[in-house]
């Protein structure tokens, strides 16, 4: 069974947005932070409880004479989402709760195919995700997909998909997706959608207004979030920063390092058999490491002069090792952090690597039909 889409009023969505950004919170909170009246607050959590969205923990000690106050907290029973991210030979699948938390991540090899063809494996897959995690009759807001590459539509419909997924390019995808899945699809840059893992996952939500991630997959790209919205720019394609970086060019990018080991005679194929193959060749991630600090130093400063944000976050399905030295490599050149930023534990202020690791795209993705449906973003 699969449930409609919920039509939320807009004060539900500002209490659900609410004890999503700062917790479980009691309807007398609820009430004064939202600056609503308690009989409102109770009729609105009252629907909100019936519909699954949210639940009562368990009362807290009264202080004093009185009711004892009930927390209430968004509830992981509310539903759930699918989340697709396709890197270097590599198909990562997330299943999320309607609380954000993580039901499922799986990632396997993939032989690349059209669309179509990736529909069809896909909608196998989540039909065997359903069944093992035991997800029928639950409700199911649909599946998110990073799109590895900028839109060309403004509908996000057609995309400039990287150039190794032939028959990608400027293909009706959420057409076809919707047509073999048979569900709704959300589509969004895959660095978008990491910026929203991050958000919601990385520890930046209830903290930080604004975030950067930039994300070192197929290409290299940048998500902003601001105060919980997706900065998506006129047609979806804000935070392209791969122009930056000609792609006839070394870019730093995943598919870039791969290129350079392979150039040095490394017999690495894919990220799938990447750890497996590069001992050896410490040198020449070394050198690359160099490079692509370098090329990403500029692009940092630009986005701290233009969005002053609270926080910069790196993200690749490249191992945590190389990543942090990445981190370490940048934090060494002069980044102009202000005053007020994240402080690392050698008390300068730092960019820093994001705790999802490769997982971020797709996380992102599961979480795109649970974020619009408690959002006007």
């Amino acid at each position: 069974m699969r449930y409609p889409s919920l039509a939320l009023l807009d004060e539900e969505k500002r209490l659900l947005w609410q004890l999503r950004t700062l917790g479980a919170q009691s309807r007398s909170t609820l009430a004064t932070m939202l600056q609503i009246s308690n009989s409102a607050t109770t009729r609105l959590t009252k629907a909100l409880i019936a519909h699954g969205l949210i639940e009562e923990l368990p009362s807290e000690a009264a202080l004093g004479r009185g009711r004892p106050t009930v927390p209430l907290r968004i509830s992981p029973a509310g539903g759930y989402a699918f989340g697709l991210a396709l890197y270097a030979g590599i198909l990562e699948i997330a299943v999320v709760d309607y609380a954000g938390g993580v039901i499922a991540l799986t990632s396997e090899t993939i032989e690349l195919s059209d669309p179509a063809g990736f529909a069809r494996h896909v909608d196998r897959r989540i039909h065997d995700l359903t069944l093992e995690h035991r997800l029928l009759g639950q409700r199911l807001y649909g599946v998110g997909f990073s799109a590895p590459g900028p839109a060309l539509s403004r509908d996000g419909n057609r995309w400039s998909i990287v150039r190794n997924l032939p028959g990608w390019q400027n293909a009706p995808l959420r057409d076809i997706f919707e047509q073999a899945l048979q569900l709704p699809v959300w589509i969004e840059n895959d660095a978008t959608a990491a910026a929203l893992a991050e958000y919601y996952l990385g520890g930046l939500i209830g903290r930080c207004t604004t975030a950067v991630v930039i994300l070192l997959g197929h290409g290299v790209g940048a998500g902003i979030i601001h105060k919980g919205r997706l900065m998506r720019g006129e047609t979806g394609s804000a935070g392209e920063i791969g122009m930056f970086y000609p792609g006839d060019l070394p870019r730093p990018t995943t598919l870039d390092l791969i290129a350079t080991l392979r150039a040095a005679g490394c017999p690495v194929e894919s990220l799938a058999n990447f750890g497996a193959v590069i001992g050896g060749y410490e040198a020449v991630i070394d050198r690359w490491l160099d490079r692509a600090a370098d090329q990403l130093l500029a692009t940092i400063n630009s986005a701290i002069a233009w969005f002053e944000p609270g926080a910069i976050r790196l993200m690749s399905p490249l191992p945590a090792a190389i990543m942090h030295s990445l981190a370490d490599r940048l934090n060494r050149r002069d980044i102009i952090w202000g005053d007020h930023r994240e402080e690392s534990d050698a008390g300068r202020y730092a960019v820093k690597i994001s705790p999802l690791g490769g997982a971020g795209a797709a996380l992102g993705a599961a979480l795109l039909p649970i974020h619009a449906a408690m959002t006007r973003n």
